[in-house]
């Protein structure tokens, strides 16, 4: 079993307490990187390329005072520096636009859960009645910073799975089986997923990509898969199976939490190999006195959900439970995110 130790970011970058103008700032500047993104600028700023005046002007028919504003305030946060016709990113710029993911799942995908964490917790609203999250943001954002965080380590992992048809649990837009399918010649692979925006954008980008007839994206939700005779007649085909950062939202409800990998098992027969991750609870004693990114935000999120988080031990009792062995098990780029390639043997 490979654990490597966890990275630096795992550890946090903001200190604690977080002032008011730190607190203020912050959220303006996650909703000015959103707004890049929206425009369409954060590719050009993560490879480090000057912006022009006359082609930002170029890139959409938004009011040209306003995108000019965005830019100030990017400026403003110290992601560009302006000079004549030019914005250039600075370092921190280029390190945002790798970042995108956190902020494109924040803004875009929570926005409004955390915005009404008030009224959820007063009972005054109620969630996924009066307050619902962007599926398709969160599976775009969890999509981009897949891309651009845990490819490699995903790759690697992949290195030691035989596997003809990968089923992914939980697949957003497909971009993580496309991937993976796309680097093993001869494979197939389908994902998942109980959101119908995120699966319309999967289809598109599964055509894009000229892998139809190898990959598929099916809306379906997970959790009626692995119920007692539930199922769809592509996951007897599958011999590997993986699902990252969903496995929190299959053991909510604990009635049902013990029984979930072993039913997962039962509904992909063939498969001998599993390649999980997950967003774990951060433990309660060692924390240091600066906040990571996302941590704070995704156990917020899932509270005002009442969806509850768990920690390593919990997930790992539950594999054993399964009989699932522990082959690989490593940090990922995400703090408190952990990656597991089991065994059924």
């Amino acid at each position: 079993m490979s654990t490597s130790q966890t990275p630096d970011q795992w550890h946090g970058q903001s200190p604690t307490p977080i002032s008011p103008a730190d607190a203020y700032n912050g959220y303006i500047a996650a909703n000015v990187v959103f707004a890049l993104d929206r425009i369409g600028l954060l590719d050009r700023m993560e490879q480090g390329e000057a912006l022009y005046q006359d082609d930002v002007d170029t890139l959409t028919t938004m009011d040209t005072d306003r995108r000019a504003a965005v830019l100030r305030a990017a400026v403003g946060c110290g992601y560009l520096k302006a000079e004549e016709g030019v914005f250039l990113p600075t370092e921190t710029g280029r390190d945002i636009a790798r970042s995108r993911g956190y902020f494109t799942w924040a803004v875009g995908g929570y926005n409004e859960v955390f915005a009404h964490a008030g009224a959820l917790s007063t009972g005054t609203a109620r969630y996924d009645e009066d307050v619902h999250r962007d599926e398709a943001m969160v599976a775009l954002g969890s999509g981009q910073a897949d891309q651009s965080m845990f490819a490699r380590q995903v790759q690697q992992a992949f290195e030691d799975v035989d596997f003809e048809t990968l089923a992914d649990l939980g697949s957003g837009t497909s971009a993580r089986v496309r991937r993976v399918v796309s680097e093993h010649p001869g494979t197939r692979g389908f994902g998942i997923d109980i959101s119908e925006p995120a699966t319309a954008i999967a289809r598109r980008n599964i055509a894009e990509a000229g892998l139809e007839g190898r990959v598929e994206a099916v809306c379906a939700d997970a959790l009626d898969l692995l119920a007692p005779n539930g199922g769809i007649g592509r996951a007897a085909d599958a011999d590997a199976v993986m699902s990252f950062l969903l496995l929190h939202d299959l053991l909510a409800d604990p009635s049902t939490r013990a029984d979930i990998f072993p039913r997962m098992r039962e509904a992909f027969p063939r498969a001998r190999s599993f390649v999980l991750a997950d967003t774990m609870l951060r433990p309660v004693t060692g924390l240091d006195d600066k906040l990571p990114i996302f941590s704070a935000g995704f156990e917020l999120a899932h509270a005002m959900m009442g969806v509850p988080l768990h920690p390593r031990e919990t997930y790992e009792g539950l594999f054993r439970s399964a009989g699932l062995r522990i082959a690989r098990r490593e940090p990922m780029a995400t703090p408190h995110t952990w990656l597991y390639v089991l065994k059924a043997d």
